[in-house]
């Protein structure tokens, strides 16, 4: 017996949207651009400005999601599957897959 993914996915070569200053926003339009630019500027470089650069990077990626009307509707109705992180770690483990600070 083999173990499968719950939903299997096909690797991607190319991101939907590249994780840089520039990918983002040419992601993001109009009020919502402007409020990452203003979190860009505003934030240091190294830790502060790469939080700023994954925080919106994960906003990008769901405005251009093409299920995007779905997922929030699931949130909002309560019914997204979600896992806890233990059974996260747990697929890791017995999948092969590296640890965080192992």
């Amino acid at each position: 017996m083999t173990a499968q993914p719950e939903h299997p996915h096909a690797p991607q070569t190319e991101r939907r949207v590249p994780r840089t200053i520039n990918g983002i926003a040419d992601a993001l339009t109009g009020a919502r651009r402007m409020e990452f630019y203003r979190a860009v500027g505003q934030a240091e470089a190294g830790p502060d400005l790469q939080h700023v650069i994954a925080t919106w990077w994960g906003q990008a990626m769901l405005d251009t999601d093409p299920d995007r009307d779905r997922i929030i509707t699931a949130v909002q109705d309560g019914v997204l599957p979600t896992v806890t992180m233990a059974e996260v770690l747990r697929r890791r483990r017995a999948g092969g897959g590296a640890m965080p600070d192992e």
